[in-house]
C-alpha cells in the first residue's frame, strides 16, 4: 500500500536526462560548443545512473 507513495527515480532521472538533451541541441544549435560539451556531458552522467538503477532494479 505504501509502495504507491513512493516516487520512481527512474522517471525522475530520464525528465532530467531530457531536459539536459534538450539543453544540449539549443547551445549545438546556437554555436555555443561550450556548453553543448558541458550539457551533453551532464546528460551521459544521468544517462549512466539510469542505466545503473535499472540494472539494479531487475530481479
Amino acid at each position: 500500500m505504501f509502495g504507491l507513495l513512493k516516487t520512481n527515480p527512474i522517471k525522475k532521472l530520464r525528465k532530467q536526462y531530457d531536459e539536459k538533451l534538450t539543453q544540449s541541441m539549443q547551445a549545438k544549435h546556437d554555436g555555443n560548443m561550450q556548453d553543448y560539451a558541458k550539457f551533453n556531458g551532464e546528460a551521459e552522467a544521468l544517462f549512466a545512473k539510469i542505466e545503473q538503477y535499472e540494472m539494479n532494479s531487475k530481479p
